[in-house]
């Protein structure tokens, strides 16, 4: 079973590679069976190899970014929280009677700084997954998230949401139990806050679901996250009611962190190491801490005031454009 859990879960593109380094590692075995000297000709397919793998992860099609942000192996909110702080301890509940597995948050340290860290959570197989709603958060979950941003600014502490769901959850009690209000109060109070607010795209931000947590100073995106109004495959459905054509979506869509970045949504890229997140995830995490720290300190030298005019202006330049007529 743990030889089965160490087993590298292939994208579609990534085939090429694993059929290299699977011939390096024949070639190895072989030439230690027979006591012959092949080190020359394994360094060569090891650096092709490594070539390959920037080559490909390099020139990522929109849709294949999308695969590599929904790999079950990337790294979750916890993850990174438990990775990053000093210390941390949960907090549950949105004070109306339900607690959301699928949006987890609390308080915590980071390098000494005290702050709340929320995001959503997705499992990492199925059952865990079902556990967590697929990481599509309730209308409790909002409520929760926004109790505790509202802790936060009350005690000075700075906040940090990390953002990775499909959208928020959909089904009939969601909507029975407000979702639209909960995200809508949300987007509206965290424009309010006076403390630091730093939003970071770590896999897959989708839709209101994104947004419910993702009103801040500053929008980091790691380079192979996605952010959309909807989903390629159900933009595809819609538009043209097939599905199959998602890839086309996906281009259309503007859902990549250079193409957000472009459009001055997104402030600042987050490089992955070569394979994704999920290849190194404590590199990640070190790339991720820095910048978090980087701009914890920039806006630390602001005034609530500054920082709420700050991120009124940008969501208001958001969707701006000018059309130049023939």
């Amino acid at each position: 079973m743990a030889s089965a859990e160490r087993k590298p879960l292939l994208l579609e593109f990534e085939k090429p590679l694993a059929e290299l380094e699977e011939r390096i590692i024949q070639i190895r075995e072989l030439a230690e069976e027979n006591d012959v000297d092949v080190t020359d000709e394994i360094r060569q397919l090891e650096s092709r190899a490594l070539q390959l793998r920037q080559e490909i992860f390099s020139g990522l099609s929109p849709s294949q970014r999308l695969q590599v942000a929904r790999h079950p192996r990337r790294p979750s909110t916890l993850d990174f929280i438990q990775a990053i702080s000093d210390e941390w301890m949960e907090l549950h509940g949105d004070r109306g009677g339900f607690d959301d597995p699928a949006l987890v948050g609390g308080v915590a340290r980071l390098n000494g700084r005290p702050i709340v860290m929320l995001g959503h959570q997705k499992g990492r197989d199925t059952k865990d997954n079902v556990a967590r709603n697929f990481g599509q958060a309730s209308p409790g979950g909002y409520r929760k998230a926004m109790r505790l941003m509202d802790h936060a600014d009350r005690f000075g502490m700075p906040i940090i949401t990390l953002i990775n769901t499909p959208g928020a959850w959909a089904g009939l009690d969601a909507e029975r139990l407000g979702q639209g209000e909960a995200i809508a109060f949300n987007l509206r109070e965290m424009f309010r806050l006076n403390v630091p607010i730093i939003c970071v795209v770590i896999g897959e931000g989708g839709s209101g679901g994104a947004l419910g947590i993702g009103v801040g100073d500053r929008l980091l995106m790691f380079e192979h996250s996605v952010y959309y109004v909807a989903s390629p495959e159900a933009c595809a459905a819609i538009l043209w009611r097939d599905a199959a054509k998602a890839s086309q979506a996906a281009e259309a869509l503007k859902i990549t962190a250079s193409d957000l970045q472009q459009l001055g949504i997104v402030d600042d890229i987050l490089p992955e190491p070569v394979g994704g997140a999920h290849a190194d995830p404590l590199k990640t995490t070190e790339i991720l801490k820095e910048a978090l720290l980087k701009h914890l300190d920039e806006l630390s030298q602001m005034t609530g005031q500054q920082r709420r005019e700050l991120r009124y202006q940008k969501f208001r330049a958001i969707g701006i454009f000018s059309e130049i007529s023939a």
